[in-house]
């Protein structure tokens, strides 16, 4: 599948990606590399892994990064209740060593979601999210993965990837990111769509929406994104705002102000970003977002 193919089958999911956004894609599959993806918050980093998925008819695997993330969490461990119960019964007859090969063994194993990557037998979209939350510790263990794509578990020996995954990272910019870990990756930064891409989306998205309100819509949410805010609403919020108002039978932003102002709550999601966006404010920004 070529690039502009891949655009084309990302955009019939819903995707609308930018041209060197599909290009960063198309080269990370074509190249078997990583592809760290990296931007603001609710920018559609983590949708690109989900689309990426359906377009390839595979299996997403899914790694939340969080501080504290370790291997037990994020690769494998033991079953240890069930290891427990295991040993209990064998307490009568069995060398030990006969119940260590037991216990530690496939029966006994938790996969999680890295080991759980590298052992399907179609590749999978291996979704490592929020890498930048990670503890650095982490982030170096997971660059062994990502060279070798194997697996050590000292009880069962070293397990390499049966296929492997289409790794796609994403970061918010929460701390910095290793070198090393940016040399093993492609690279794309994801920003906010630009006002003909999010028409696009939203036309995708809601189909049914008229294009009068649609353009009011972007217009509104690109012009409330340039206020200071602490959280600045992303495409999904777009989306959200997109949807409230057409099924409140809105059909033009400026007509009721208290429904506008009442439809804040999909695009604000502070205290502080509701008390400092008020009415007058949102009045302003709805005539000028035609």
């Amino acid at each position: 599948m070529d690039c502009t193919a891949l655009k084309t089958a990302m955009a019939e999911q819903g995707y609308v990606a930018s041209d060197d956004l599909a290009m960063a894609v198309h080269l990370a599959l074509a190249l078997g590399r990583p592809l760290l993806l990296e931007g603001a918050a609710g920018v559609g980093k983590t949708e690109i892994a989900r689309v990426l998925a359906s377009v390839q008819d595979t299996k997403l695997i899914r790694l939340q990064c969080y501080e504290g993330l370790d291997a037990s969490q994020s690769i494998y461990e033991w079953n240890y209740q069930k290891q427990l119960l295991s040993i209990r019964a064998a307490a009568e007859g069995g060398t030990a060593k006969e119940v260590e090969a037991r216990i530690f063994s496939e029966d006994f194993l938790l996969e999680r979601p890295l080991l759980a990557a590298i052992r399907q037998d179609k590749a999978p979209v291996l979704l490592v999210d929020e890498i930048d939350r990670a503890d650095e510790e982490f982030e170096a263990y997971l660059l062994e993965i990502l060279s070798d794509f194997q697996i050590t578990i000292p009880e069962l020996g070293t397990i390499p990837a049966k296929s492997r995954p289409i790794v796609i990272l994403t970061a918010n910019g929460t701390r910095d990111l290793s070198d090393a870990l940016r040399r093993r990756c492609l690279y794309a930064h994801v920003g906010y769509p630009d006002r003909h891409t999010e028409l696009s989306i939203l036309k995708a998205r809601c189909p049914d929406v008229e294009a009068h309100l649609a353009n009011q819509i972007i217009g509104f949410v690109q012009s409330l994104r340039k206020e200071q805010l602490e959280k600045t609403p992303g495409i999904a919020e777009m989306l959200d705002f997109a949807a409230a108002l057409m099924g409140l039978g809105v059909n033009d932003l400026t007509h009721d102000p208290v429904i506008l102002q009442a439809t804040m709550a999909t695009l604000l999601k502070t205290e502080s970003d509701r008390f400092n966006i008020t009415t007058e404010i949102t009045q302003r920004i709805a005539g000028k977002a035609a």
